[in-house]
């Protein structure tokens, strides 16, 4: 799925990350179109990666001063960013989308000890389906609006809109996070048509570069529509989550020690 020469250079920059800052690399993922499954042959590789610098530096009276991200520029073709423990986890309360994609992405390039694992586990009593439901929402809609009511729209652009209707169509059924691999989601439509056509337009994205154009798909515009309108009539029900600060502090802990 990823080439080895470039895993071997992902892996190298990761080491040098860890080395010019300080920190250990608890997870790296491949994150975007490439671990959805629907990646160009010239999609950039979006490498992701939670890090812990030694315990002590957490310690400090300037702790909310103190830097929480590494973000280097894209070379060739390769986008590498990462937080810190503490930010992710703070984030992780609060559902961020990006975070909950990350810790599920089948694409690991690095886990170490117990920080991956200890984060899935907390999944189903942290992860807010409500949350879930009006960020992917949000995602369709804006994308829909925003690139598919022209008369060439981009290819890729189909596919932020169909994967985001079908995770709030998974949230809806299943009351859990919805998988990020695009294939895991098709089972939740019905009409053989609309997914015939979904395979033909996932061949054309597959092979074209990504700001690839087609002519708008009728069919898949039409269920579109159709979905981002009923969601639109239904109220998103609020239930109530469990506290889970404690869990999400023993995790930070835990993975300090380590």
């Amino acid at each position: 799925m990823i080439p080895g020469v470039v895993r071997e250079e992902i892996m190298a920059r990761l080491a040098a990350a860890e080395k010019e800052h300080g920190v250990r690399v608890l997870l790296a993922v491949e994150s975007g179109s490439r671990a959805w499954g629907f990646e160009s042959p010239n999609s950039d590789y979006d490498v992701r990666f939670i890090y812990a610098h030694p315990a002590d530096w957490y310690a400090a009276v300037d702790m909310e001063e103190r830097r929480d991200v590494i973000e280097y520029p894209i070379v060739d073709d390769i986008d590498l960013n990462g937080w810190d423990i503490r930010k992710a986890l703070r984030l992780f309360w609060k559902s961020n989308p990006a975070f909950v994609e990350w810790i599920q992405s089948p694409i690991n390039y690095i886990e170490r000890g117990g920080f991956g694992a200890g984060a899935r586990q907390l999944l189903p009593s942290v992860y807010s389906v409500e949350h879930g439901i009006h960020h992917y929402r949000s995602m369709a809609k804006t994308n829909y609006r925003g690139y598919l009511r022209a008369d060439m729209v981009p290819l890729k652009k189909y596919f932020y809109v169909l994967r985001p209707l079908l995770s709030v169509r998974w949230l809806e059924r299943y009351g859990s996070p919805a998988p990020i691999e695009f294939h895991k989601l098709l089972h939740l439509l019905s009409d053989p048509q609309l997914l015939s056509d979904i395979e033909v337009l996932l061949e054309k994205k597959r092979a074209a570069p990504e700001m690839g154009l087609s002519a708008p798909v009728a069919s898949l515009n039409a269920f579109i529509e159709a979905e981002l309108a009923r969601l639109e009539a239904t109220p998103v029900a609020v239930s109530k989550r469990a506290n889970a600060i404690d869990g999400l502090n023993a995790l930070f802990h835990a993975t300090l020690r380590e």
